[in-house]
This record gives structure tokens, sequence and C-alpha cells, in this order.
């Protein structure tokens, strides 16, 4: 059975069984790097994560977009998105 969502109970339980943390440590530990990434982030700094990839923040500018159900145009407000870049080896392991 194919999953399509790893949750943070995953995690945790994936380092409870390969490392031999208790549980609760290895939540908080998941949670512990959750955080910091997410600081990193609200501060506009990017997250370069060895072997895996860079997590970066981007503004996006104001656009004229169109309402699929009704096809009026509004006007999307510009925004910050997170934008992540995969590894070369990654990348490379993806697209074998």
């Amino acid at each position: 059975m194919k999953r399509s969502n790893i949750t943070r109970k995953d995690l945790a339980k994936s380092i409870h069984e390969t490392m031999g943390f208790s549980q609760r440590s290895a939540a908080d530990l998941v949670d512990s790097v959750f955080s910091t990434l997410k600081k990193s982030l609200l501060k506009e700094e990017p997250v370069k994560i060895v072997q895996f990839g860079t997590f970066t923040v981007r503004d996006k500018s104001q656009r004229v977009g169109r309402n699929p159900r009704t096809g009026e145009t509004m006007d999307i407000a510009p925004r910050s998105m997170i934008s992540f870049k995969p590894s070369k080896g990654l990348r490379e392991k993806l697209n074998k």
C-alpha cells in the first residue's frame, strides 16, 4: 500500500526505531528541527540541508488572475512563498 503523506509522528517513530531515543525525545527532536526551520524561513534566511536540498523564501509580485468558476478577473496580492530546490544527488535519484 502506497502512503501519500509522512507525518511528524512517522518521523519521530523512525528516529525512535533507528537511533533508540524514547518516543517523547524523538518527537521533541522532530519538533525542534521544524521549529528551527520555520524561524529561519520567517527571517527570510535560506535553509540548506546537505544531500537533501535548499529551502528559500521568494517574493511574488501582484498579478491579475481569473476565477475559474466565474471567469471574473481579480488582482492577486503580492506575497511570499517557500521554494525548495533539491540537491544534485536527490534530483539524480528522483530521475532514474
